[in-house]
């Protein structure tokens, strides 16, 4: 039996242990950074196959390894394994048992197909060299990022990895498919905050106020030339706001406005000009208008840089697993993935997972209080995963 031959197997026979960690997983969701009772899950399922691991890296991150015979390359696979603040609105046996806090994401399908692909290349670790790391990671929904934490612990030690591997579900493909995209992939992520100050007072007398409402606003419509008129127009880029505070009322001018958005771009250079530009369009704004506008930046992820020799090969490794039809070339997106911070320092590539019930019309989308997937995507999952790594360490 060749090797493909025999994951194939053991992603099927392990399937329904797989399942049952997952709706586990689901059932009781824990927020970024508060990933206890999962990390326990976790460290529990690894001590039953004797995979050696180390916790507590970055609060409740883990880090297991599996080694092959001899020296060779260490291939590092990662999961990311916090939930969303969303409340499930799924009546599925399996819905969150956390009110308010869901797998919105994916991220317990990540974690059992990490857990299902560490258990085939355990039992397979007599024919491959080099050694394979597992990365259980807490986090990556909110700033600063799991990744980033860890590995400002140095999580790998002496140990480095020639390569990391990620993958994420994505819910307009189909079971049974992987996509891939070199270079560029996902924007970076960053965090505004403004806070305007003006003079309130009655709105019939707006002329005794320093009208931070109305100041707010301009510096609101004014912040979209940064897309509009500033950006190249070749460079993806997007700004907007999704909360806007003004504490008055019907007759009441607050003196105060505050307003929050996230900025996105596929530039590293131009993300730093546009930083700049944005705090020098809204303070002087405010300052030409008699107001003061505190202007607030915390830097998310950076752009998503799948390299372009990692992400060719598992392109073509994937494509021996599942068949040249089932793996799609991705568009770039303007969502985030504190992955990037992996990708800056390793050769690195995150591919897409198909989640979606050929008999579904319409995706459930990601964030969204309905998402969920179809389950026989984790044995897609799985052995792509493990064939990945497998691929990868006998590649010379």
């Amino acid at each position: 039996m060749n090797l493909k031959q025999t994951i194939q197997n053991l992603t099927n026979e392990i399937f329904p242990e797989m399942l049952e960690i997952r709706q586990h997983m689901h059932r009781h969701p824990e927020l970024s950074f508060q990933e206890d009772e999962t990390a326990a899950y976790i460290c529990s399922l690894l001590e039953q196959e004797n995979i050696a691991f180390r916790k507590g890296i970055a609060g409740t991150g883990i880090v297991a390894v599996i080694n092959g015979t001899g020296k060779g390359r260490i291939i590092a696979l990662r999961a990311d394994m916090d939930a969303l603040p969303i409340l499930e609105e799924n009546t599925t046996p399996y819905r969150s048992l956390n009110d308010g806090v869901m797998h919105a994401c994916g991220h317990d399908v990540h974690t059992a197909c990490l857990i299902g692909a560490a258990r085939i290349l355990d039992q397979l670790k007599d024919q491959f060299p080099g050694k394979v790391k597992l990365i259980f990671q807490p986090g990556e929904e909110k700033a600063p990022g799991g990744a980033r934490l860890m590995m400002q612990e140095n999580l790998f030690g002496q140990d480095e990895p020639d390569m990391v591997i990620a993958q994420h579900v994505f819910p307009v493909m189909y079971t049974g498919r992987v996509g891939f995209r070199s270079g560029k992939y996902m924007a970076s992520s960053d965090e505004i905050y403004i806070t305007v100050r003006g003079k309130g007072g009655h709105a019939a007398m707006p002329h005794q106020t320093t009208d931070s409402v109305l100041i707010a606003s301009h510096i609101l419509v004014a912040l979209q030339q940064i897309v509009s008129r500033h950006a190249e127009a070749s460079t993806p880029t997007v700004l907007s706001f999704g909360k806007m505070i003004a504490n008055g009322a019907v007759n009441i001018i607050p003196p105060e406005v505050r307003m929050e958005g996230t900025f996105r771009t596929m530039d590293e250079k131009w993300r730093k000009e546009a930083h700049s530009r944005m705090i020098n369009i809204a303070q002087s704004i405010a300052d030409s208008m008699g107001a003061s506008c505190e202007f607030k930046i915390v830097e998310g992820y950076p752009v998503l840089y799948n390299d372009p020799d990692i992400t060719a090969k598992s392109r073509q490794f994937a494509g021996t697993y599942l068949g040249e039809e089932s793996v799609d070339e991705l568009d770039i997106r303007m969502t985030a993935e504190d992955f990037a911070f992996f990708a800056q320092k390793y050769p690195s590539v995150l591919y897409r997972l198909g989640v979606r019930n050929p008999k579904q019309v319409e995706p459930l989308e990601l964030h969204t209080p309905n998402f969920d997937i179809d389950e026989e995507a984790l044995k897609t999952g799985v052995g792509t995963m493990a064939w990945l790594a497998l691929s990868h360490l006998k590649d010379t």
